[in-house]
């Protein structure tokens, strides 16, 4: 086990109507004007909106509202967010929505706090905020984990670059978690949050050489087994509150350093996705995940078969075959396979509905690889062409 480092700050309030408690618990920090940032019109439609606006015009509460936020936030939305933020003099984010939302109010944070640096060079990693405005979530989609997590990921539409980068200045001040929110989620939602929430996990427990981790291991995969039993309930009763509730408290676990701790990893899948719905921002990020994990599994699984083995007999029960480990592996594989199936999400490139084009593997490989100038590591590095062979091999 390697040595790490783990704080997880964030205060949660987790149950049925916490999101009511939202302005007494913004005015126990003694903000006075905060930013309300949110999607598109489901929180107006479902009255959300307007609950979490009463309780903080009974608490005293200033705010303005900044919507629009849609899948694969954008910066361009982040920076009139920043500039809004400095108009009005906001003291404090609240962003209410998934994943997507949670994200654009980190990077308003991050760049309000910072006026004199281009946001974007966070994002490339030249430059490290030293500061940001502080904010929460009102949470209305389990998948991402953002609310609690250090991550924040950012697409700069001039030239469709999707990129994150982790600072404890996202870490949220507080995180509501209500999974009575979370019953409008489409099916398809749904699914894509149930993916997101396992890749969260098996990317950590897959994506390095780092062994002699069991505690680790068994708290990964009680994550995934636990998911994976919801993520089946929820898709046929999208009101099962004990379902929801998992899910939603997986979210967070599975994203907030947990399941990965004294393991060196790198998120593979989650690099080639993020140039995927990079060049097709229409593309749902746990869809992206879905339609390339399996095939990646695939390419890399002859490095290190007995990690995929156990992944498949403790998790999708698979019977072990000692004599060929990579057997055991790849039936694995095809049964995690079989279950994104039943959740109705694609497996392949080709079965997303964005019409992705084989001759776009080599531009999604360049900029994954930074123009060549680095490879991803973890079980099998992947450089440039290996990459390219991902993508063909999901296609």
């Amino acid at each position: 086990m390697n040595n790490f480092e783990y704080c997880v700050p964030t205060r949660v309030l987790f149950g049925r109507d916490t999101h009511k408690q939202v302005g007494t618990v913004i005015k126990e920090y003694g903000f006075q004007k905060i930013l309300i940032h949110f999607g598109g019109g489901s929180v107006k439609k479902t009255g959300l909106l307007d609950e979490v606006t009463q309780s903080l015009k009974e608490n005293g509460i200033e705010y303005v509202l900044l919507g629009g936020v849609r899948p694969n936030p954008t910066l361009s939305l982040a920076k009139e967010g920043m500039e809004l933020c400095r108009k009005e003099k906001v003291e404090f984010i609240l962003a209410i929505g998934g994943g997507s939302v949670l994200d654009s109010a980190k990077c308003i944070a991050d760049g309000t706090a910072n006026p004199d640096i281009d946001p974007w060079k966070f994002f490339l990693k030249e430059a490290v905020p030293k500061q940001a405005l502080p904010h929460g979530n009102i949470l209305t989609l389990a998948a991402s984990g953002s609310e609690t997590s250090l991550s924040c990921v950012i697409t700069n539409e001039d030239g469709g670059y999707k990129r994150g980068f982790n600072s404890p200045t996202h870490r949220p001040l507080f995180a509501i978690l209500n999974p009575e929110l979370t019953f409008t989620v489409s099916k398809f939602q749904t699914g894509c949050g149930t993916v997101d929430i396992m890749m969260h996990t098996l990317e950590r427990y897959l994506g390095g050489p780092t062994k002699n981790t069991p505690l680790t291991d068994r708290i990964a995969e009680g994550l995934l087994t636990s998911v994976m039993e919801a993520g089946a309930v929820a898709d046929q009763e999208p009101d099962n509150y004990d379902a929801r509730a998992t899910l939603m408290w997986a979210g967070s676990l599975s994203h907030n350093d947990l399941t990965g701790l004294g393991r060196e990893y790198m998120m593979q899948v989650h690099q080639l996705e993020h140039e995927l719905s990079g060049l097709y921002p229409e593309i749902a990020h746990g869809a992206g995940l879905s339609a390339l994990f399996c095939s990646w599994a695939r390419y890399v699984c002859e490095t290190d078969p007995m990690r995929f083995a156990q992944l498949a007999v403790r998790v999708m029960n698979v019977e072990m075959n000692f004599e060929d480990p990579l057997k055991t592996a790849c039936q694995g594989i095809d049964r995690l396979e079989e279950f994104f199936r039943s959740l109705s999400m694609p497996v392949r490139l080709q079965e997303l509905e964005a019409g992705v084009k084989e001759e776009d593997f080599e531009k999604m490989a360049e900029k994954c690889s930074f123009h060549g100038t680095r490879t991803l590591s973890g079980i099998k590095t992947l450089g440039k062409s290996e990459m390219v062979d991902v993508y063909r091999l999901a296609f």
